[in-house]
This record gives structure tokens, sequence and C-alpha cells, in this order.
């Protein structure tokens, strides 16, 4: 399944962000964006995945086609490791967790509260949801944080894995997954000025005076 994004233009707090982007990715293919602290990609990436709204342009597919990972892990701490993840299976409708408990290397740790792992242990769980989601398209915002070297190189193979399938995966990270072929997006070209948006496109409560 492809993700297309077309002419695209993004707001934070008020503030006129993104502008213009566009871009394809089809299956197999991975995407990382570039650029510095405040550039839009947090944003940019929370709109693909439905979670804020846009002020002009396309996406395609829906949010019901994506997956979103970020800096929350979406992990109950009063309910165990297996636990969480059969909550996950039943929203996405998977058969069962055995395959996300082992990809993740969890097993030795199924039965023990999410409130008592560590920070890394509390990632992997987190990233385990996207094996049970069953979408093709991942939007990872730094997937890696709080994971150790080896637990890096365990989530790099599972991307390849899951781009292997037929899925796509765009990501804002400044780790090395081992993607072969990866392509880079920066996003400086796209940053928006007040000209570059028409102010009849904001959404209700959008402020021009912060633009």
């Amino acid at each position: 399944m492809d993700l297309t994004v077309t002419d695209l233009a993004l707001a934070r707090g008020g503030m006129a962000v993104l502008s213009g982007v566009s871009f394809r990715l089809q299956a197999c293919q991975a995407l990382i964006l570039r650029g510095p602290n405040g550039a839009g990609k947090t944003t940019l990436l929370r709109a693909i995945a439905g979670l804020q709204p846009t002020l002009a342009g396309q996406i395609s597919p829906g949010a019901d086609q994506i997956a979103y990972a970020a800096h929350a892990d979406a992990v109950k701490g009063a309910l165990t490791v297996a636990e969480n993840l059969c909550f996950w299976a039943s929203v996405y409708g998977t058969p069962g967790i055995e395959r996300a408990l082992e990809e993740m290397h969890l097993q030795g740790l199924r039965d023990r509260p999410a409130q008592n792992l560590s920070a890394g242990q509390k990632r992997r769980l987190g990233l385990a949801r996207l094996l049970l989601s069953g979408r093709p398209i991942w939007i990872l915002d730094e997937p890696t944080v709080s994971l150790d070297a080896e637990s890096t190189v365990l989530f790099g193979r599972i991307l390849r894995d899951h781009l292997a399938r037929g899925g796509v995966a765009l990501m804002a990270t400044h780790i090395d997954l081992g993607l072969p072929d990866i392509a880079v997006l920066d996003l400086a070209p796209f940053r928006a000025t007040a000209q570059g948006i028409a102010l009849a496109t904001a959404p209700a409560g959008f402020d021009e005076a912060f633009l």
C-alpha cells in the first residue's frame, strides 16, 4: 500500500510550520525526515497519523491503515506485559500476542507489571504494539529512544522485515537502523511563511496573528 502526501500545510500552536509538503512512498519503502528541532517533524508525523488537523493538502490512505509510535509508549502500568499486549490485540483484532512477545524479546517479562519495567523494556513493549496492528504503514517518531544498542539492532531487524513484507515506514530518527536504500526528506524547504498559506484554508480557531 502506498502512502501519498500532497501539498500538505500544517500549523502548531496557531503558527504555520510547514507548507507544500508532498511525497509518495510505495510498498517496501521507508523515508526518514530530517530537520533541526522545531522544523515540524513531529507535527507532520502526527498529522499523517490522523492525530491533528491540517491546514491544506491531502493524505492517502486514512489513519485506519496507519500505526503510530512516538515518545509515549501507550503502556498501562497496572497491567502486565502480556495483559497490555492482549488489550492492543483486542483493539486491532489480532488473534494472538506470541509473535510480538518473541520478536521484541519480551517472553521472560510477560507476567511482570509494566510499571516495574525499565525505560528500555517499556519502549520495547510499546513498539511491540506495531506488530499487533496489522497495519501496512508505520509512522515512527524517534522509535529507538531509551533502547540500548542490542534492542536498537533488534528493532531495525523488525523494521526491515516489515518493509520486506510490503510495508511502509515514515520516521524521524538520527539512528542508523540498517535500512537499505532509505530515502531522506529535508523539511527545511517546506518551512511555512505567511505568504505561503492562504488563511481561508485555516481551520476554526486558527489565529492569523501568530503568522
